[in-house]
């Protein structure tokens, strides 16, 4: 049976034990209410000398304590129904998460399967492509031999820049504010919502992290591999602020520029781009593209929430319809300066010394 289904009865179930309760409740108010009328008519047939009233006392008594027995009995009997059908939501309740759990896991293997198909597709559609090419490989392999020996190391890496291999761009998107003062979960999603309108939304990846801990860094780099690392929060020319790894409200776990450093390099594969979305982060990324990270952008001062989210958000929709790095880059800009904003030249881009973010594109299209 369906979650859907259980979850209908469930809503069933809950309504019928309230309506119960509230039936148990009225007949013990009643109960409550005959009884103290037949205490007061005994106290009256107590106070009377005459004996035609005694009686009519004592009967009007007897009347409504019977009259409480029955609302007691109606009570009982409402409590016990209620009681059941307490059990019954129980029941339903664990059913429903069993239902739901089995949902889940049928749903985790049919994407498991469509990304194993998609993942097998491109395979294909790679060897296609490898094949279409051998033959003119073979005619240019000498002069291509000849040109990359003359390349220097530097240059090499170039030449992989501007032709990255057909697979998906993964991002790292690390979002941190422990004092809860930054919208970082709006730019997340105003960031997701961009991608999945872009021509190129099935080339990238996305790996969300929000209240984000130094761990999380570490985890998204080993675990995924990204060519993306994007750090939103706070932040300043020397360090950055991760959260604290607690449910509270907190100061944050202050990083230094070396420390960021030091952990972006530390992995065979370190990212190609750094996006460090605080204020007055230019130094810092400035710094990374001196032998860490091939380009890395920051803010040259402090820049608004909002300003911070409309760049981010521009950026990544520009890089996944396939626009080169610069271009996504001077696409967010005008998006700033479009909306009237007096930030919209704090954001700064870097590169590498020898490369050119004007001719390196990140997103290729990837066959579904």
């Amino acid at each position: 049976m369906s979650s859907s289904t259980y979850r209908s009865q469930l809503e069933r179930k809950r309504s019928q034990r309230v309506d119960a309760e509230k039936r148990a409740a009225t007949e013990r108010s009643k109960e409550a209410e005959k009884r103290a009328t037949a205490t007061r008519e005994r106290a009256a047939a107590a106070a009377s000398k005459s004996e035609s009233t005694i009686r009519m006392k004592m009967r009007d008594s007897a009347r409504h304590e019977a009259e409480a027995d029955r609302s007691a009995k109606e009570s009982a009997s409402w409590q016990l129904k209620a009681s059941n059908l307490l059990k019954e939501e129980v029941a339903l309740s664990k059913r429903l998460d069993e239902a739901e759990q089995s949902e889940r896991r049928a749903e985790e293997r049919k994407r498991d399967a469509a990304e194993k198909k998609r993942v097998q597709q491109a395979a294909d559609a790679e060897k296609r492509r490898e094949r279409q090419a051998v033959t003119a490989a073979r005619e240019t392999s000498r002069l291509h031999a000849q040109l990359t020996a003359q390349l220097d190391d530097h240059e090499r890496e170039l030449l992989v820049l501007r032709r990255p291999r057909a697979e998906k761009l993964r991002l790292l998107m690390l979002a941190a504010s422990g004092e809860g003062d930054l919208r970082v979960g709006r730019e997340q999603k105003r960031i997701r919502d961009a991608v999945q309108f872009a021509t190129g939304r099935n080339s990238i990846a996305l790996d969300l992290r929000p209240a984000a801990t130094g761990q999380d860094l570490l985890n998204g780099l080993t675990q995924g591999r990204p060519h993306i690392v994007h750090f939103s929060g706070h932040g300043n020319s020397a360090v950055i602020v991760f959260e604290q790894d607690t449910d509270s409200h907190n100061e944050g776990a202050v990083v230094a520029a070396e420390s960021l450093a030091a952990a972006l390099a530390a992995v065979d594969e370190p990212p190609l781009l750094v996006v460090l979305n605080a204020c007055s982060s230019a130094p810092q990324a400035e710094h990374l593209v001196n032998g860490i990270t091939s380009f890395a952008i920051g803010h040259s001062d402090s820049i608004a929430d909002g300003d911070a989210i409309a760049y981010a958000a521009r950026f990544y929709a520009a890089l996944t319809d396939g626009q080169s790095i610069q271009a996504a880059h001077d696409v967010a800009k005008a998006a700033l300066l479009l909306q009237g904003t007096p930030d919209f030249d704090l954001p700064r881009l870097f590169a590498a010394d020898g490369l050119d973010p004007s001719t390196t594109v990140l997103v290729l299209a990837v066959e579904d």
